[in-house]
């Protein structure tokens, strides 16, 4: 008797450490479907791979053949089976698909509100081949194009975001007010506004520039919902990108909760490797983030203004971490908190569409402020403002002419016909000038500019998010000149630390 006792205590113990699938969840989007099993314990599985129609997962440590309650649906994935795999503690997990398709599986640890998860990513190939098809290049028209803005509404699908305490998710008020600022971008003349996801679905941060660069975007804004341990927390406010470590707690903890991406984007898709254009690589990166980096911060001034009117500002300044949303060299990105869901008051308002729609045209007023003031040159916005197109000379080169090869001269040209701040760095020094800007007449012009110049001399007072280059940039002066000018022996300064400009 005491035998059978424990065999079968034996017995149920090991049932009782046996894994359960408690729920299937299906996230689709446009082309493709993310399908998580939420398990009680961590999943061991193998990915067999695909068989006709069926993509077939062994998951081991498993008895029962119960999905749990499932939700969503998917014209990728029509159906879901569990088989019990004869002889062995484990189970085939067997997906029917739809069509042509690649897949990836992988397993989450528990966070926030989920457990332990296996997340099978299924992948349309025909609607991949679309999106990864050539898109068409911008066209210069004499009357001018439409200033593009890329609208990424934070998180989506499966990712919720921030929760407040109420039950509000984020990604429901990031959505909404997207869509709200979409509509003004579109009603105004010689503006356009695209979204990154139109819908209830996921896109990794990483992804979401690339996204903005296939629609051709001349500005991506990133819109999310801050959340805090500290309840009482609250106020809007606005980020750039640092490529140094972040300069507050805050941006630490954004830094860990996104996966990033290579800085190179979609540039290297063009810089080929070969001997005639390494050395272009470089520049043209530091080039092309400099100018991104300098207009996202002048837009995240512009955008904190206008978020003053409407609502209280965590921070009155831009702040700085290093975000793969944020990371397109040659898109200039903000992302903007509106505000802290975690905060019951501040939830309540998040969650009102006529908060919303202040907010909404706090960020549109800002946006149109910076590029009235700064159109790229072949829009529309720049012909009716009448700001002259800019040229690119080179000088004080100190490296062998060579000529550009086709794709990257297009890439250089792209880069810094964005009107803005000098841009210079070391190695070849690119400047740009007004098309026609003339010469001082005489010498005794140039000897009363070059007095005036030294009379005014400049100081500068390190803010969060700049580095040297970014200041070389703006100020239209090389770095070497900075570092001279004021005694550095690295390209490291700190926040307060207050410069002199040549």
């Amino acid at each position: 008797m005491r035998y059978w006792l424990l065999l079968g205590l034996f017995v149920s113990c090991v049932s009782d450490a046996a894994n359960k699938i408690q729920s299937v969840r299906l996230w689709p989007s446009p082309d493709n479907t993310r399908v998580v099993f939420d398990l009680t314990e961590k999943p061991d599985f193998k990915l067999v791979g695909r068989t006709g129609n069926q993509i077939i997962v062994e998951l081991n440590d498993i008895n029962s053949t119960s999905l749990g309650k499932l939700t969503g649906e998917s014209s990728l994935v029509k159906n879901i089976l569990v088989r019990k795999i004869q002889g062995r503690t484990a189970v085939q997990l067997i997906l029917d698909v739809s069509g042509a398709t690649t897949q990836e599986a992988f397993a989450l640890p528990p966070v926030d509100n989920y457990g332990h998860r296996l997340v099978i990513d299924i992948t349309d190939k025909a609607l991949a081949a679309i999106e990864a098809a050539p898109k068409a290049t911008k066209t210069k028209v004499t009357k001018g194009r439409a200033i593009v803005i890329a609208i990424d509404a934070g998180h989506g699908g499966h990712d919720p975001g921030a929760i407040g305490k109420k039950g509000t998710y984020e990604k429901h008020v990031t959505f909404a007010i997207a869509q709200k600022l979409q509509a003004l971008i579109n009603k105004e003349p010689g503006f356009k506004a695209v979204m990154t996801r139109t819908g209830d679905y996921y896109i990794y941060p990483s992804k979401r520039p690339d996204v903005a660069r296939d629609l051709q975007a001349d500005m991506l804004v990133s819109i999310h919902a801050d959340a805090a341990e500290n309840r009482k927390a609250s106020g809007a406010s606005v980020w750039v990108l640092s490529l140094k470590r972040a300069t507050t707690e805050v941006g630490k903890m954004m830094e860990q909760t996104e996966q990033h991406s290579e800085l190179l984007g979609g540039v290297a898709e063009v810089i080929k490797d070969s001997a005639n254009e390494k050395y272009l690589a470089q520049m043209v990166l530091d080039l092309s983030m400099n100018h991104s980096m300098s207009a996202g911060f002048d837009v995240a001034e512009s955008v904190l203004e206008h978020l003053d009117d409407v609502t209280k500002l965590h921070k009155e300044k831009p702040q700085a971490a290093s975000l793969g949303v944020l990371k397109a060299p040659d898109i200039p990105s903000i992302l903007v908190e509106t505000g802290y869901i975690s905060n019951i008051s501040e939830e309540q308002k998040l969650k009102s569409p006529s908060h919303q729609q202040k907010l909404a045209n706090a960020i549109f007023k800002g946006l149109k402020t910076h590029f009235y003031k700064s159109p790229p040159a072949d829009t529309a916005i720049a012909l009716k403002t009448g700001k002259e197109p800019l040229v690119v000379t080179a000088t004080d080169s100190t490296m062998p002419a060579a000529p550009l090869p086709a794709a990257t001269a297009s890439v250089v040209a792209s880069s810094v016909s964005k009107p803005g701040p000098v841009l210079r760095q070391p190695g070849p020094i690119v400047r740009q000038v007004p098309a026609k800007k003339a010469a001082p007449s005489d010498k005794s012009a140039t000897a009363k500019k070059t007095s005036t110049d030294t009379a005014k001399a400049k100081t500068h007072k390190v803010k969060s998010g700049e580095s040297l280059s970014l200041l070389a940039s703006r100020y239209g002066v090389s770095m070497a000149q900075l570092r001279k000018h004021n005694n550095l022996k690295s390209d490291q300064i700190q926040i307060g630390q207050v410069l002199r400009i040549p």
